[in-house]
């Protein structure tokens, strides 16, 4: 399978640029995949650009995708599916549909209350309501749903939140925040390209068990000078998340090459100790940071994000609308998140015309026949269509109690 960490870096760069400049959650990887999945759809000039905002080879996007679904991760599940209005069948159609990943639901396009609940059963109850609202318009949809709830195997300790330092703004607001503990968290400072000297803060989550190991869940924080560029930020935030759960730390600066006292970043503080560190010189590290939460909506359809070309790509001439809705907490004991992204094909409405609707009325004795059936991988068997019980019903009855009072 195709590294997906270098596409997602580019594309969540993307992705946050078009996004509310302030606080605020996104999946990009939400997005990817549904880019991912209507990749190989794509020829001409929708096939280039899904190629550039994939960050690679359509059906290389498309592989890539389908392995991630054939194998849920059991901290974060993830779910796809692509919905059709009844009678839409535009050329192409059945055969992207026949190559669609197994785990991607399909069939005809459910009414808004059951997107909703789609919505909310793959969340795990976080999002309530699908990002995009149905309408006579929309001929196919697409989602996406990611999400996750995971504790910390080694949960925060609490502290006053002059920890942040003097000149935090968030210092003087809040009261407690959060500190990581003795063990269990990593924290380094580091060198960048983009962003200069960061912090870097990780904390994990307790694995799950699977049949080949165990699975986690690692949360980097990442922060630099106050005057760098958020995009610059995360970009550094993506490629050190990437080599921290790789065991790897980039740019890692040693405590003995930064100069004593604090900075808006740090405070480095020096003391007698025993210690076994080479060269009798220990560095240490802790960490302090609020907690936090937020919900996001994004318009998918601006900063280049691909979706335009996603929808023509599989729906011919049909317009785009395309959201994301994402929520995330990070607390003391542990952290959520979730994420649905929704992509619809809008045409026009066709003209008015005529319909006729025809009420079939059992108003006097009429047959009844029960055929068996008895279908089999390869044909059928020998029950298929023998008729098991037969009437004519000419003495008609009311609705027993039963029935009128509806399921058990």
């Amino acid at each position: 399978m195709t590294s997906l960490q270098e596409p997602l870096a580019r594309y969540a760069e993307r992705l946050h640029a078009a996004a509310d400049p302030d606080h605020h959650v996104a999946s990009p990887l939400g997005a990817w995949l549904l880019l991912a999945l209507c990749g190989p759809a794509a020829a001409g000039a929708e096939r280039d650009e899904l190629a550039d905002v994939l960050g690679m080879d359509p059906p290389a996007a498309a592989t890539t995708a389908a392995a991630l679904l054939a194998e849920p991760h059991p901290l974060v599940p993830a779910a796809t599916a692509v919905w059709h209005r009844a009678g839409y069948e535009p050329a192409g159609l059945a055969d992207w549909y026949a190559g669609l990943p197994p785990r991607t639901a399909t069939g005809p396009l459910p009414p808004q209350e059951a997107l909703d609940d789609w919505a909310r059963e793959h969340t795990l109850g976080l999002i309530d309501r699908f990002p995009l609202r149905v309408t006579p318009q929309v001929v196919l949809a697409l989602a996406s749903a990611l999400a996750t709830r995971i504790s910390w195997a080694e949960p925060f300790d609490l502290t006053p939140a002059a920890a942040l330092g003097a000149a935090s703004g968030w210092a003087g607001t809040l009261t407690r925040v959060l500190r990581s503990p003795e063990r269990g968290h990593r924290s380094w400072i580091a060198g960048t390209d983009r962003a200069g000297e960061v912090i870097v803060h990780m904390a994990t989550a307790q694995p799950a068990a699977t049949e080949e190991g165990r699975a986690g869940l690692a949360v980097v924080s990442v922060a630099a000078a106050p005057e760098v560029a958020p995009g610059d930020v995360l970009a550094a935030a993506y490629r050190l998340g990437a080599a921290a759960v790789a065991g790897a730390e980039p740019g890692r600066r040693s405590l003995f090459d930064l100069p004593l006292g604090e900075t808006p970043l740090w405070r480095v503080r020096e003391e007698r100790v025993r210690t076994r560190a080479q060269g009798g010189r220990e560095e240490r590290h802790t960490a302090v940071l609020p907690c936090w939460s937020t919900r996001s909506e994004h318009d998918l359809t601006i900063g280049g994000l691909g979706f335009p070309a996603a929808i023509r790509a599989v729906a011919g001439d049909a317009q785009a609308e395309a959201r994301q809705a994402a929520l995330a907490r990070f607390g003391r004991y542990g952290f959520e998140a979730a994420a649905v992204t929704g992509a619809f094909a809008l045409v026009s409405l066709p003209p008015e015309g005529v319909a006729r609707t025809a009420e079939l009325r059992f108003g006097h004795p009429y047959a009844v026949v029960a055929m068996a059936t008895d279908e089999r991988r390869g044909g059928v068997g020998p029950w298929h269509g023998v008729p098991v019980f037969s009437a004519w019903v000419a003495e008609p009855e009311e609705p027993s109690a039963a029935d009128l009072a509806g399921p058990p």
